[in-house]
């Protein structure tokens, strides 16, 4: 099995960004999220959250710069699967 690579983006400590996980590709046809939660590490602030039939979205701000939040989102379909997706938020003054 392959290591999973977890994506790196970046942030300035003074946004407050939407962030979107689109799940359309993996769900299969009539598929539809049924649930969706996040997870964000201690330091970075985790805003209002919302989902849509194929895609989830979290409001992400804060941060100290330099510093990498790993945030995680775990969603359940309609399907009863459940899976998780992971990014990696780097906070740097810009």
């Amino acid at each position: 099995m392959a290591d999973v690579v977890i994506p790196v983006y970046f942030q300035d400590p003074d946004a407050n960004l939407d962030w979107v996980w689109d799940w359309s590709d993996w769900l299969a046809p009539g598929e539809t999220i049924s649930s969706s939660t996040f997870t964000v590490s201690a330091g970075l602030d985790l805003g209002v959250t919302s989902s849509t039939l194929s895609s989830t979205t979290a409001w992400l701000s804060g941060g100290a710069p330099g510093n990498p939040y790993l945030v995680t989102n775990h969603i359940v379909t309609s399907a009863g699967r459940a899976d998780d997706r992971s990014i990696t938020i780097r906070v740097k003054n810009r």
